[in-house]
């Protein structure tokens, strides 16, 4: 940390340090040294601190600042809406975030025994049993601040998280060495359980231990009822609600179990898997892109006219280039390819402007919207998002972008109403990763500060 002097004279001081400490005396003419300032400066070789930001609708507990549902001494009524980044204060490493309808899961990839955070709706279990302080067998409906989510691991402190996906009432908590575990609601098989009929799910402790894979699962995509899995070998899996053929297995069931996901992705490596609503997407790794599932609002509009396709069929969209990554919500999707470029379709506030608002085929968002400029040429986005109506990229240098429907503030603009183009979140700090609900967003934030 390096220590820098500054020269106070008789008219002005200017302060540009966070903390002043004496001076030792080094003999300035007309100055007292001992009372001139020495200002402390983040050095180049400080390590940046993690933290976690929240912003959106609050009453579920979703943000997980208690004093947002149940005002302290010195708020009289509930906060609903948080239109800003808010820092969550959490004292663990955060290293996977997900956003489910009113409820938020975080993981960390340590070694520590408890390594899972649960906050907001848990109505179904969706956020394991949370034990309530005055019957140890009754269990919160509402969680409003982080708290640890108890995994069935064979050896905790050798098992670490690695990604965390949240449905309509579900969650999916994928390790590196035991498999995956789901909770909450089974109604379609969407854990990959046995459907039990008029199962009661409120106060549930049952964790589930996924199995039937072909190799270890290496991501998890949760959708609105359904669950998709990608394997170490690149197979596609899924589970749970098919009524828009958004598992991919050929039916419009229910299935109970993980199966594997052929058409049109038979023998192909897979890369990314993506669902939140009721469409599937999967990219391969040689940068093509599949989807299935709900087309009522034209996002596999490329392949067929019909509302519904229940088996994967390629995507025939060259004009793209290579996909590198792919995103989508309720009624859009996104596509990011390998020089960095955004294209969207589909149903809703696109990015475009208020007078793009259903595409058929794949649209661009110039460049320009994310920041790149004659001053700034090489600006890229690294990442791209999908909420149930909103979009977010994450550029190279940090920089979250977020648009779409502003419901509830979840865009954490600083307002209410909708975003039609790409617009800057002012968080403090370099965005690593960002996740996207319904009506809330956490944002994983490196800072130097």
């Amino acid at each position: 940390m390096a220590l820098v002097n500054i020269r106070v004279c008789g008219l002005c001081c200017i302060r540009v340090g966070l903390r002043a400490y004496a001076t030792q005396p080094y003999g300035v003419t007309g100055v007292q040294q001992d009372d001139r300032p020495v200002f402390q400066y983040v050095g180049q070789h400080r390590k940046p601190k993690e933290k976690v930001f929240v912003w959106g609708f609050s009453y579920t507990g979703a943000l997980g600042i208690p004093s947002f549902v149940v005002p302290d001494s010195g708020r009289k009524k509930p906060r609903k809406h948080q239109l800003t980044p808010y820092r969550l204060d959490t004292e663990q490493k955060i290293s996977s975030a997900a956003c489910g309808y009113g409820f938020t899961l975080l993981a960390s990839n340590s070694r520590d025994l408890t390594k899972l955070w649960g906050m907001g709706l848990n109505k179904d279990s969706q956020l394991g049993f949370q034990r309530t302080q005055k019957d140890r067998h009754k269990s919160y409906d509402y969680v409003l601040e982080p708290s640890p989510v108890s995994l069935p691991l064979a050896n905790p402190q050798d098992t670490r998280v690695v990604q965390v996906s949240c449905g309509r009432a579900h969650s999916l908590v994928l390790t590196d060495s035991e498999g995956v575990f789901s909770m909450g609601n089974n109604a379609y098989g969407q854990c990959g359980r046995t459907i039990v009929e008029d199962e009661v799910y409120s106060g549930s402790h049952l964790v589930h231990k996924m199995e039937g894979f072909d190799s270890r699962v290496i991501q998890v995509a949760c959708g609105q009822d359904h669950s998709v899995f990608l394997t170490e070998k690149g197979s596609v899996y899924a589970c749970g609600w098919g009524a828009d053929g958004q598992t991919g297995l050929g039916h419009h069931n229910k299935s109970s179990c993980p199966v594997l996901v052929g058409g049109d992705l038979a023998g192909v490596k897979v890369q990314q898997v993506i669902t939140y609503g009721d469409c599937s997407l999967a990219v391969s790794t040689d940068g093509q892109l599949y989807g299935w599932g709900n087309s009522e609002y034209l996002q596999l509009a490329s392949v067929t006219e019909m509302t519904q396709i229940n088996s994967p069929r390629l995507l025939p969209l060259r004009s793209l280039g290579r996909v590198r990554q792919a995103a989508c919500g309720g009624t859009q999707v996104a596509v990011l390819n390998e020089e960095g470029d955004v294209f969207v379709w589909g149903f809703g506030i696109l990015g475009k402007g208020p007078n793009l608002s259903e595409s058929a085929v794949p649209e661009r968002i110039p460049a320009t919207f994310f920041g790149k400029s004659e001053f700034n040429p090489t600006v890229r986005v690294s990442s791209i998002h999908c909420g149930l109506n909103h979009f977010a990229a994450i550029t190279e240098p940090g920089e979250l972008f977020v648009w779409g429907k502003n419901v509830r503030g979840c865009l954490g603009i600083g307002k209410h109403g909708d975003q039609y183009f790409p617009w800057r979140v002012t968080v403090p700090g370099r965005v690593t990763d960002v996740a996207c609900g319904v009506d809330h967003m956490v944002a994983l934030v490196k800072s130097i500060i």
